[in-house]
């Protein structure tokens, strides 16, 4: 049996490309919005939000989350954009 995760959206992908992403996407003030977390409010990095991230499953899940919401789409479709 294949190791594959074919209905997960997030297989594959580092906690680094997802925060970098939503970042690329939303900018850092808009992500803040989104989710409440002061990694993106105060001096937010992707080191200091990965640093956190890793630590806080609550926090993690949340911006999968949103990941998951944002870029469904273009996830699911096997043709891309």
């Amino acid at each position: 049996m294949s190791s594959t995760q074919p209905n997960n959206p997030l297989h594959g992908l580092t906690l680094e490309a997802i925060v970098s992403r939503l970042v690329e996407h939303y900018g850092w003030e808009q992500l803040a919005g989104l989710i409440k977390i002061n990694c993106f409010k105060v001096d937010p990095s992707v080191k200091s939000s990965l640093k956190f991230l890793r630590k806080t499953q609550w926090a993690r899940t949340e911006v999968e989350a949103l990941y998951v919401r944002t870029f469904s789409q273009a996830v699911a479709s096997p043709w891309g954009s």
